[in-house]
């Protein structure tokens, strides 16, 4: 008895993979114990962690060697059968396919032309005014967009505060805004003029680089950066 191997169902609770992921995320758990976590089992010999730690041993720990495997080749490790070859194949894929994702919806917004590219498909010819505030990383990545204001800027004060929460919930270093203008005009107003300098004045307090306030019309935009207003 004392020579055999005890199954993950024989483990302490807070040792098996699936429970201590319930428990403290999936992010505590090894490549290994999360791979065992989609086949199962293991065979009769390596419980699942066991098994798929060798087959990561002979992938040089690289999980996109392991993404490049055939089911032929997962299928030649005992206690893999093509059931579970087709879903380490399918984890892996959907793997790729969220990197290719978020590379997509995370675009650089390091100028005036770029965030008036990602903005104005939504904007342009929008009948009633909006704006929104883009946060960004150190790089200057879209982290994320949120509309602040629909319908008018009113209430100026307010508005900068949620911008500045947003920023901070979502970790952003950099912030840049943008409205439009139903006129079709991109001249800035005065009440533009004034809430740029507000924004401007908070984000110094609160160390988050304003990188610009953009206002869209359907053909051109007005950028306070490039204008030197900034």
């Amino acid at each position: 008895m004392s020579g055999e191997k005890l199954t993950i169902n024989q483990w302490a609770l807070d040792e098996r993979p699936r429970e201590r992921l319930m428990q403290h995320g999936a992010e505590t758990l090894s490549n290994a114990e999360l791979l065992a976590i989609l086949i199962g089992s293991g065979n009769p010999q390596e419980s699942a962690v066991d098994l798929m730690r060798r087959v990561l041993t002979d992938c040089n720990n690289n999980l996109a060697t392991l993404g490049r495997m055939s089911i032929a080749q997962l299928c030649q490790y005992n206690g893999i059968g093509e059931a579970k070859a087709v879903t380490l194949m399918a984890a892996a894929e959907l793997g790729k396919r969220r990197q290719l994702e978020a590379a997509a919806e995370r675009p650089t917004c390091n100028s005036s032309a770029a965030i008036y590219n990602l903005m104005r498909p939504g904007m342009a010819d929008l009948g009633i005014e909006e704006f929104w505030v883009l946060l960004l990383n150190n790089s200057f990545r879209l982290i994320g967009k949120q509309r602040i204001a629909r319908g008018g800027l009113t209430e100026v004060t307010a508005d900068i505060r949620i911008m500045l929460r947003e920023a901070l919930l979502a970790g952003a270093s950099v912030m840049a805004v943008c409205h439009n203008h139903p006129s079709g005009s991109i001249r800035p107003s005065k009440q533009d003029d004034t809430l740029t300098s507000r924004i401007a004045q908070a984000c110094n307090i609160m160390n988050i680089h304003f990188l610009d306030h953009v206002i869209v019309g359907s053909d051109a935009y007005y950028s306070y950066r490039d204008e030197g207003r900034i």
